[in-house]
């Protein structure tokens, strides 16, 4: 097995010269790293077939394989992604406060990075280029650790983007790629304390919670995400149903896409039958409350399982509900604390909503699908946290960073 603390103190040490990296040092190597996944594309996708084809001989998921399949329009976004994070105002030393005391302290709140970032993930190659920008644009050092799944995509990934680092001066151990996929060097990469400063899962709720349960390092999770639409009494009902299409059909086996539909009852017969009507047209399984079931024949009945599920397929919940007030309740008891939307022309209501459904992000007359960095204008993000402390929702490069308190003083004493 790999020497798993000696690859550690090497991030940590090359992670004290990270931090005083000047910014156009970070922007010129972002920069090139991203004409480096175009040139090499062809050996990008060569590798990915590799992968492709186990996940196909091991039956993975249409889903699994739709989010593990790279192409020259994916390799494209993932450069993309890097150009768009060099462009961002880098924020280390960004001072956030300052105060000048009555005894005449200067005290400034800077932010600085955090460190080492470990990253555990599974399925997704382009996961590997995304952490590596926000990381590297934000001061840190990353270890990358990805499933086995797509072991030869992110390895092709990994190796393009660290010669283009060590090539641009980036202190070598900037990024480090964990290629073993033993699972006990995870437990042993989760004993690092001190050595790694933060611990982002990013894949199924089973390896999010197996992290959380055996880290010694501080974890920002995403368990799932289970996103709600309600169409509220008062919306738009050809707006409603674009949005709810795009959110459930756009890209099913994403962590963003809707997995329940609420309806208010006093719109659910006029909306109910075209809607569904549509989404069968595309494949989608809809599975109801007993008022959908009346409204429309030859659904299938809803359990209580149903209502907490991340299906991450062409698969659908409608619950027909009597109010805004059981719609939030719902949402509150049934939902992962991820991204929640209502479609309303009724303002009340909005606010009602943004105010009282406490998810990461909330919406109004918008697809949940829009939650990710890169539509937030972060360039990508390195997860999406469903916890309040520290960040919530897309971790872009001002979430990677912690802070710290500078002081400058004329020679005083505390008395």
């Amino acid at each position: 097995m790999i020497d798993v603390k000696l690859l550690c103190k090497r991030a940590k040490a090359a992670s004290l010269k990270m931090a005083i990296l000047e910014p156009g040092v970070k922007t010129k190597a972002l920069r090139s790293m991203a004409k480096a996944l175009i040139n090499k594309s062809s050996y990008i996708i060569t590798e990915n077939a590799k992968d492709v084809k186990n996940a196909i001989k091991k039956n993975f998921s249409k889903a699994l394989i739709d989010r593990l399949t790279l192409d020259e329009k994916r390799i494209i976004a993932m450069a993309d992604s890097l150009v768009e994070i060099s462009k961002l105002k880098d924020p280390v030393g960004q001072v956030l406060e300052t105060r000048s005391r009555p005894n005449a302290l200067l005290i400034k709140k800077v932010r600085v990075p955090i460190g080492v970032i470990l990253v555990i993930y599974e399925s997704r190659p382009n996961v590997t280029s995304d952490c590596v920008g926000l990381s590297l644009k934000s001061g840190n050092c990353i270890i990358l650790r990805g499933g086995s799944e797509a072991i030869n995509s992110n390895t092709a990934i990994f190796e393009i983007l660290n010669r283009e680092a060590l090539n641009n001066k980036l202190p070598d151990g900037a990024i480090t790629m964990i290629k073993d996929t033993d699972r006990k060097i995870v437990n042993a990469l989760l004993s690092q304390e001190g050595l790694i400063d933060l611990v982002m899962p990013r894949g199924g709720e089973s390896l999010i919670r197996e992290v959380s349960r055996n880290s010694r390092i501080p974890v920002i999770k995403h368990y799932k995400g289970v996103c709600h639409t309600y169409v509220d009494k008062a919306a738009d009902l050809k707006m409603a149903e674009k949005i709810c299409f795009n959110a459930k059909v756009q890209r099913p086996g994403v962590c963003n896409a809707m997995e329940t539909m609420l309806v208010d009852k006093k719109i659910a017969k006029k909306f109910l039958p075209r809607m569904i009507e549509r989404f069968k047209d595309a494949n989608v399984e809809i599975r109801g409350c007993s008022e959908t079931i009346k409204i429309v024949s030859g659904i299938k009945r809803a359990n209580e399982k149903d209502w907490y599920a991340e299906y991450l397929d062409l698969i659908l919940s409608i619950k027909v509900v009597n109010n805004i007030d059981e719609a939030i309740a719902h949402i509150m008891k049934y939902g992962s604390y991820h991204s929640d939307a209502i479609v309303t022309g009724d303002k009340k209501a909005a606010e009602k909503f943004l105010n009282e459904v406490d998810s990461a992000c909330v919406y109004v007359n918008a697809s949940t699908r829009f939650t990710d960095g890169g539509q937030f204008g972060k360039g990508a993000e390195i997860g999406i946290s469903t916890d309040k402390i520290h960040a919530r929702g897309p971790v872009g490069v001002e979430e990677l960073t912690s802070y710290k308190y500078v002081v400058y003083g004329k020679g005083q004493i505390r008395k």
